[in-house]
């Protein structure tokens, strides 16, 4: 089975506990993101107030997006039958399906009283170190310093053409075989909405700490910790109502939200969660 199988088997349960709350909204960004990378994200709301993101920037999601939002159609609609789409749909469907899914993970973490830690590390707890052969799945702009800063070999692996060549202390490849021998790698969590995912850890199996960040990496973990992943960083919304309007507006969203990490240390577990509702 894969990832997204999992997931909404997961879901599935969850739902078999209690009623889940329906869809409210779907907000979606103004315009294009800014050099600060503002604008990559939906968030999708439930009636319960829970906040599900999913990045809207892959091919012409976002301006399709755009085009559904004036038809409607999402208000008041079953949330586990849209965030099925994850699994079974494509393009703004799987789109829409992964931010349900992840809305109704934050209803299933509050409901069974789960706050994830804190996590005050930008780069994934990857700790890099001199000679260290580091990859990067997705050019991580912001991420790059402190990498580069300790002395590691840095191989970022890319989709786009136009971004491949050696830069100034690192290279850019499409080639993710170059992720081979890397010790350590971290990725962006769009390796779970391009259907990349399995393939690109089969070339990460000498890594021995494997990072998935980005805010739309609020999915439950262990479809993921079972596959290899070694840590989790996803967004955890602090002020509802603010970080809508900041979405909304293209401003920024870090006084709304906070970066959470999920390891296999401190994550309880579906099963233990499930069992406090």
């Amino acid at each position: 089975m894969s990832f997204a199988s999992d997931y909404i088997a997961q879901l599935e349960r969850f739902a078999e506990r209690a009623p889940l709350p329906r869809i409210r909204a779907l907000h979606l960004p103004p315009a294009r993101p800014d050099s600060e990378g503002k604008g990559e994200f939906c968030a999708l709301e439930l009636a319960d107030g829970s906040l599900g993101l999913s990045y809207v920037l892959l091919d012409d999601t976002l301006e399709r997006l755009r085009g559904e939002a004036k038809t409607g159609g999402l208000a008041g609609a079953d949330a586990l039958e849209v965030a099925r789409h994850y699994a079974e749909g494509s393009g703004i469907h799987k789109t829409i399906g992964f931010a349900a899914a992840n809305a109704l993970t934050r209803c299933f973490y509050d409901r069974a009283g789960f706050r994830p830690d804190n996590s005050a590390d930008s780069i994934g707890q990857l700790q890099p170190a001199a000679a260290e052969r580091i990859g990067m799945i997705g050019l991580f702009m912001p991420l790059l310093g402190r990498i580069l800063e300790s002395g590691a070999q840095l191989t970022v692996v890319e989709l786009r053409p136009e971004l491949a060549g050696e830069r100034d202390g690192y290279r850019v490849t499409l080639d993710a075989g170059e992720l081979a021998g890397c010790t350590k790698v971290i990725s962006t969590s769009t390796l779970l909405l391009n259907d990349t995912l399995d393939r690109m850890l089969a070339y990460c199996q000498d890594a021995r700490w494997f990072a998935m960040i980005g805010p739309s990496a609020g999915c439950l973990p262990d479809g993921l910790f079972a596959r290899g992943v070694t840590f989790l960083g996803g967004s955890w919304i602090d002020d509802r109502e603010k970080f809508i309007a900041a979405l909304l507006s293209g401003e920024s969203r870090s006084h709304s939200a906070s970066k959470y990490a999920l390891n296999a240390e401190n994550y309880p577990g579906f099963a233990a969660l499930l069992a406090r509702i």
